[in-house]
């Protein structure tokens, strides 16, 4: 595709007549420019801009550049200008020094490798060196200010915005009011995941529906899901406790199923049609044929139902129901290693090499980037990358291999900015990346663990571009097998830094899938046997680091984790073959790994309580913990002393034998303390183990607590549920009130009341008690 540079002069010709004489310097134009491509023209003002070609309020350019031809195509032109949207900000707009062309110069650097012409870009500099400028600086850049804010200056016929792979969350530039105060930019952040945030949630509806054609048209669209038709009349009052629940449902639903309410005292036909002698009735649908049908008020059953439906249309994995909240959801931001080395360092590190005018020029934008001005990127001018480029491709192999690792730090550093990560990302041939990646002497397993250290973070701040995830994602990509090429590095034996650095790269690799598991969609591509292979086998060989350990079971967890056939998996098998879980295990009884409990265990094994049962098991430790317990102080949540934590349970051991029993499990060392994940997991056990004469307890006297305030014969009234109504102040008509008795009850009237068997009933079905 052609690229393009259209020129405009916003002064309309007066700076050329009255330039020399105003300020002393002749000056062509005020110039504003825009980048077409794609037959879009692309510029910066209010943002970043998309219109038709020449249709803005500039006019028409006073001269078109032909900058030469791009080989990106225009999806990743789309993910690099979105990537922008976060340096190129509506309040970050400055005359002088980051304005429309300094925009047109960035774009132009990714798209074709080179600059707008010099006279262009250098305006700014030239009118400031005169006196006048220097002088009316302020005035001028305020009044331009409010001629880019105004608002016919983004009149012009919009280009709809071609959907990128996916849209960048947190990069979407917010417009501004018509101010006249500059509000410095933020330093740009490493961007999120681009497929990190769930797409925009579209609540269900429930469709109230009178006649038959269109119930029938629902049901044809449910035919590959499922759908519920809840059987109303306007004088049913039972009906009226399931109406707000129905609504809940339908939004949790959203398009997994169909919610379909019908008032058969309105639509006579639909009700005859499907024989509907009572309200409320349910009848529920799975992939067009009916499956269930049944009568009365049960909110539980209503509720259990729809789960159901949904769960067995679009069932998801079995992973998704185990307790491992690391894994649950989303993955939002890569890790990335931004800290910013001693620049002075590295260049004495590089000797003459750091004299170039190319890696001269890198340094000066990392500084920039860094300037605690605050405007971070905003402030940074890219520094020539082709140039750059060229200069490495070159002298890199020359460096002294021990030494090379500065100018890959280097690079590593300036690729947090998105700009520049992006361009190394759709270089031509990947020029730099396969210089830096390549490691051709023996292998990555041999190369210097300073240069592994740095170009493994190198390639973690690669993921701070949009344009790189979606790259490194493509079924074929040249970029992932450089990527995959390093996984050497994480069983070197020298360097555990190194290793957590290695595995980090895979755990970004790793989540892009995981992110579309989650969202249950299909992995986008398949990682290497050899990546998995090396990843097992670190967490294997790892003997000396908690952190480094960590970070490979994170990785090698986002492999595992919402596999769709785990038995066809090759990671999977290798796990069981090699009987990771007897590792873990293992692993964790070792002295160097004993206190790291939080990803191990989430791992291992799953304790199968409710939060809730867990907030009462901490705030019971917290009754009885100590802080400053010798050899404990490394615990987040402190010690309970062993003999004491029968007393933290409040569970209870019946007798001696089981105490002693409970403290050689929570204490197996006699060290005279017990952990609180130890903790947890016998308080998780013995909740597990309740009696069912404990259970019995637990009714009667939630029982109890309804027949406070009344008399009684042993059954909940009427009077009852008025009392507990207005103790938690809810205002509840009798009609709501007796059919709550009529559903509990089975319908046996109002003055029988609810007796201790129909509340266990309800209870169950509301899932208070199992």
């Amino acid at each position: 595709m052609d690229v393009e540079l259209y020129v405009y002069d916003l002064s309309g010709g007066l700076a050329r007549q009255y330039s020399q004489a105003l300020i002393g310097q002749h000056i062509d134009a005020v110039y504003h420019t825009a980048i077409v491509v794609n037959n879009i023209e692309y510029f910066f003002g209010q943002g970043i801009h998309r219109k038709i070609p020449g249709s803005t309020h500039h006019g028409r350019p006073i001269k078109i550049v032909n900058l030469g031809k791009t080989h990106v195509n225009p999806e990743t032109i789309e993910e690099y200008v979105q990537s922008l949207e976060s340096v190129y900000t509506p309040e970050s707009y400055d005359l002088f020094l980051h304005n429309c062309n300094n925009f047109s110069q960035d774009l132009s650097m990714f798209l074709v490798g080179k600059s707008i012409p010099d006279e262009i870009t250098s305006l700014p500099e030239t009118f400031l060196r005169t006196p006048v400028g220097q002088m009316l600086r302020g005035q001028i850049d305020q009044s331009m200010r409010t001629m880019v804010h105004a608002p016919d200056a983004v009149s012009g016929t919009n280009v709809p915005r071609t959907p990128a792979t996916h849209e960048t969350a947190t990069n979407a530039a917010k417009p501004v009011a018509n101010g006249s105060v500059m509000q410095p930019a933020q330093p740009a952040q490493p961007a999120d995941f681009s497929n990190g945030h769930p797409p925009p949630h579209k609540p269900g509806q429930v469709w109230n529906i009178t006649e038959l054609s269109v119930l029938n048209k629902l049901l044809k669209q449910a035919e590959t899901t499922c759908a519920v038709i809840f059987f109303t009349s306007a004088t049913c009052a039972p009906c009226k406790i399931c109406y707000a629940p129905y609504d809940d449902l339908a939004t949790e639903a959203g398009s997994k199923a169909t919610l379909i309410k019908v008032d058969i005292s309105r639509a006579y036909d639909i009700g005859s049609r499907y024989g509907v002698r009572a309200t409320p009735t349910f009848m529920t649908f799975v992939n067009g044929q009916k499956y269930e049908e049944w009568s009365g008020a049960d909110v539980s059953r209503l509720r259990g139902s729809v789960q159901m439906l949904v769960q067995m249309t679009q069932p998801s994995h079995a992973h998704f129901r185990l307790r491992t909240p690391t894994f649950h959801g989303l993955i939002r931001k890569p890790i990335t290693y931004p800290k910013i080395p001693p620049l002075d360092k590295l260049a004495a590190k590089l000797g003459p090499v750091a004299q170039d005018a190319s890696i001269r020029d890198l340094i000066a934008f990392i500084n920039a980037h860094a300037s605690p001005s605050g405007l971070g990127a905003a402030n940074a001018a890219l520094p020539n990358l082709p140039s750059l480029s060229t200069y490495l491709s070159t002298i890199y192999k020359a460096i002294p291999l021990a030494s090379r690792f500065a100018l890959v730090d280097l690079i590593r550093v300036a690729a947090i900015d998105s700009r520049v990560s992006s361009f190394l990302a759709t270089e031509p041939s990947l020029r730099t990346l396969s210089t830096l990646l390549a490691h051709a002497d023996g292998g990555w397993g041999s190369a210097p663990f300073q240069l592994r250290l740095v170009t493994c973070q190198l390639v973690c701040n690669l993921f701070s571009s949009s344009v790189f995830q979606n790259l490194v994602s493509q079924p074929s990509s040249t970029l992932r097998t450089y990527v995959e090429s390093m996984s050497d590095c994480l069983i070197a034996p020298d360097n555990a830094n190194a290793r957590s650095a290695a595995a980090a790269v895979y755990y970004n690799l790793a989540a892009i899938n995981h992110n579309e598991r989650v969202q249950g969609r299909p992995d986008k591509f398949d990682i290497s046997e050899d990546v998995e292979a090396a990843l097992t086998s670190a967490v294997f060989n790892e003997h000396e680091s908690k952190e480094s350990l960590r970070s490979q079971l994170l990785a090698l967890a986002l492999l595992l984790y919402a596999v769709k056939q785990p038995r066809d998996s090759t990671v999977w098998q290798l796990c069981e073959s090699l009987e990771l879980n007897e590792c873990l295990k293992a692993k964790a009884k070792d002295p160097v790994f004993k206190r790291d409990d939080g990803v191990l265990k989430e791992l291992a094994k799953d304790s199968g309580i409710s939060a809730q049962e867990e907030a009462e098991i901490k705030s019971a430790w917290s009754l009885f913990k100590v802080d400053d317990a010798e050899g404990y102080e490394d615990e987040k949540e402190g010690g309970v002393a062993a003999t004491k934590h029968n007393s933290a349970q409040g569970l209870g051991a019946k007798n001696k034998q089981d105490l002693d029993e409970f403290v050689e499990i929570l204490d197996p060392e006699g060290e005279g303390y017990v952990t609180y994940a130890h903790f947890v997991e016998l308080c998780a056990l013995q909740l597990k183990n309740k009696s069912a004469e404990t259970r019995d307890e637990e009714v009667e006297e939630a029982f109890a607590l309804f027949m406070q305030g009344g008399s009684s014969d042993g059954t909940i009234t009427l009077q009852h549920l008025r009392n507990v109504a207005r103790v938690l102040k809810e205002e509840v008509g009798d009609d709501v009130l007796k059919a709550m008795i009529l559903e509990a009850n089975g319908g046996q009237g109002v003055a029988r009341g609810v007796d201790v068997q129909h509340f266990r009933e309800v209870m169950v079905r509301a899932g208070v008690f199992q």
